[in-house]
């Protein structure tokens, strides 16, 4: 059976842009939300190989650590013509100091060295995995995706990680370029469109009941 999540929850992050948006998601139906940075907890090992099992690591070591629900997120950006690097490795191509610039030049990089100049040959997608774990194991999880095309040079100062060159299918902007409510935002304001908000309303309708 499902389980709604009730009370104090911890989100199992801590990177400040997906904080940001997960307490932006999270807002409507009152949750009171503190972060595992915020709480001072170390950020466990990664040693999943898919964005499903590294989201219920993290979820499941903030739950033990602090007795309390813990919501996770993994996600990444799936690229097809790099035969789907970087993949759950898409925080670590930013390296220890959060370069995405950086990791965006090296995935540009790559792609003109396999010739993919054309859109066609530059599809790519998003990947979230969701995991909220509670400290008696019990678990609940879900997953989504949005398809999109990669951009060069980057656009949009907006988002975080490689939001910037990546541009979603049957839109003319890419992430970086939105609004928050334009690219996660759920409706009536916004229409979902992040894998993120996509995920999230999997989550809701089994977690979650608005105020």
């Amino acid at each position: 059976m499902h389980r709604r999540i009730t009370g104090k929850l911890v989100i199992a992050t801590h990177n400040p842009g997906k904080l940001a948006e997960m307490k932006e998601l999270l807002a409507p139906y009152g949750i009171e939300a503190v972060s595992a940075g915020e709480l001072g907890l170390p950020e466990p090992d990664e040693t999943g190989n898919d964005f499903r099992s590294n989201a219920a690591i993290k979820a499941i070591a903030a739950a033990q650590a602090t007795k309390l629900p813990s919501f996770a997120d993994d996600s990444g950006i799936v690229v097809d013509a790099l035969d789907g690097a970087p993949g759950i490795y898409s925080a670590r191509w930013a390296g220890p100091t959060k370069d995405f610039t950086a990791a965006m030049t090296r995935i540009e990089r790559l792609l003109q060295e396999r010739g993919a100049t054309t859109p066609d040959k530059r599809k790519a997608h998003f990947v979230s995995a969701l995991c909220v774990a509670w400290p008696d194991d019990h678990l609940e999880e879900v997953e989504a995706r949005v398809d999109g095309t990669l951009v060069w040079p980057p656009r949009g100062t907006a988002g975080f990680g490689y939001d910037p060159m990546f541009l979603p299918n049957g839109h003319d902007r890419t992430f970086g370029e939105m609004t928050s409510v334009e690219k996660h935002g759920l409706p009536p304001l916004g229409l979902g469109l992040s894998h993120r908000a996509r995920a999230f309303v999997k989550l809701a309708e089994i977690c979650l009941e608005p105020r």
